[in-house]
């Protein structure tokens, strides 16, 4: 038999026991819907966060059938379409009939017209026209010394290859990120053009100077802007992780690589300016630089999808709903008048006040409120100001072959390598603004004609 206790409790002393008891019991309830929420988090992916989409893994469903699942909605038929005649061939071959194909009669010439109009396209034979260069000098009578005829222009001694080849060169590796042994290859099998790794080394490192001066004078415009788009990402010189920024306005698009990610390179580029409106992601880097800030509206909604995946139906519902109707009316913009405009960005600012102070249990959904809090008044400056876009993905896009290019490259192994990528994708992005080719505005570049318009 089980001896009696010896130490009988009092009734003060069984309420406080039984008090802690609860307190303790609340705490592991607690603690175990925190352990049960966390596991039943969803994944990271490139719908619902910053994840690229390389990295969502297999066996990731469209997004169509994200939206819906189920029999997709058949595709509606479409007129067929052939390609169009080019509106100045290079030559016209006119056939006749001799004779009637179904009879055998001899049909007259007179009689026919045309009953069938095609266009034939071939590429020619590609060679490089190599021109020897003869200069003839001799010793002059009156003054003893040796003289030399002048080179022609465009063709002075030294390096054999001419500009044609060399913007070509920068072409293929800068914007189609052909490396340098595929370039001495393909060079030779197309072009039949003998060329080393070395040759196409010097060839890339003497566009230097011409590089940074095209940065100079883009820099220059850049600096006088009133709006600025701006993102960054990773890139590596010699194995060391370095940061490749961008910087566009309307009529400027300046790349700069450097070795931080901190605020202090913008402010280096900006050199004091500080435009009206800063565009950007929610990076600390990329904030007070100018008086206003948008931030890209497709990052919330990324984070605004996580939150619905992890459970929240309440809050993130609602602010997702209200940000892509705000988008919609910036999409349309051009035709609303000022009063209409301005009508709808203080219903956008009055309508996310209203969902601010909507009680929210789900963690996601709180860890979402004081996000969209702390960027309250970064939202809907695109509501106010036309000249401003709701997203970021003009910067975006324009990063996202320096991306690639890092990818496949696996970055740099030199820092005038990457100096003149940075200058290739300044000029060439500068020179889209004008709708001017990547091509064309290395022509120009090589051989000292580029200008900014």
């Amino acid at each position: 038999m089980k001896a009696p206790y010896r130490y009988p409790l009092q009734d003060a002393d069984k309420d406080a026991l039984i008090r802690d008891q609860m307190a303790l019991i609340e705490r592991q309830a607690a603690r175990i819907a925190e352990l049960e929420a966390a596991l039943k988090k969803p994944k990271k992916t490139s719908s619902n966060s910053h994840t690229p989409p390389s990295q969502d893994g297999p066996g990731r469903k469209n997004r169509k059938d994200d939206k819906a699942e189920g029999k997709k909605k058949p595709r509606p038929s479409r007129p067929g379409t052939t390609r169009s005649l080019s509106d100045d061939p290079d030559r016209t071959e006119r056939c006749v009939a001799k004779a009637c194909l179904h009879c055998g009669t001899t049909v007259s010439v007179d009689r026919q017209r045309c009953r069938h109009r095609y266009d034939h396209i071939e590429l020619p034979e590609i060679r490089p026209i190599v021109t020897r260069v003869e200069l003839f000098g001799g010793r002059c009578s009156g003054c003893g010394k040796r003289y030399r005829a002048e080179a022609p222009p465009g063709k002075p001694p030294g390096s054999p290859f001419g500009p044609g080849i060399r913007s070509f060169l920068l072409y293929l590796h800068h914007s189609h990120h052909v490396s340098f042994e595929r370039l001495a290859g393909l060079s030779r099998d197309l072009f039949g053009l003998k060329i080393s790794e070395g040759a196409i080394s010097n060839i890339f490192r003497a566009t230097t100077t011409a590089m940074e001066k095209a940065r100079a004078a883009i820099r220059e415009r850049l600096v006088k802007a009133q709006v600025i788009a701006s993102d960054e990402t990773t890139t590596r010189i010699d194995g060391v992780t370095h940061w490749h920024w961008v910087f566009l306005a309307k009529d400027a698009v300046l790349h700069d690589i450097a070795p931080r990610r901190a605020k202090s390179v913008a402010e280096t580029v900006l050199d004091g300016h500080r435009p009206e409106v800063w565009i950007s992601d929610r990076y600390a880097g990329q904030q007070d630089l100018a008086q206003a800030h948008q931030v890209c509206l497709a990052h919330v909604l990324r984070d605004v999808q996580y939150a619905i995946d992890c459970g929240d139906s309440v809050f993130a519902p609602r602010i997702r709903d209200h940000l892509r109707w705000a988008i919609r009316v910036g999409k349309r913009r051009e035709s609303l008048k000022d009063s209409t405009l301005k009508n709808d960005a203080a219903r956008a600012e009055r309508r996310l006040d209203g969902l601010l102070t909507i009680p929210v249990a789900h963690p996601a959904g709180k860890t979402l409120q004081r996000q969209i809090k702390a960027w309250r008044t970064k939202f809907f400056v695109f509501l106010m100001d036309r000249r401003v876009p709701p997203t970021n993905n003009i910067s975006e896009r324009e990063i996202r072959p320096s991306a690639i290019f890092r990818k496949v490259t696996n970055g740099f192994r030199s820092n005038w390598g990457s100096q003149v990528h940075a200058g290739y994708r300044s000029v060439t992005g500068t020179a889209k603004l004008k709708g001017q080719a990547p091509l064309a505005a290395m022509r120009d570049l090589v051989n000292g004609t580029f200008a900014l318009a």
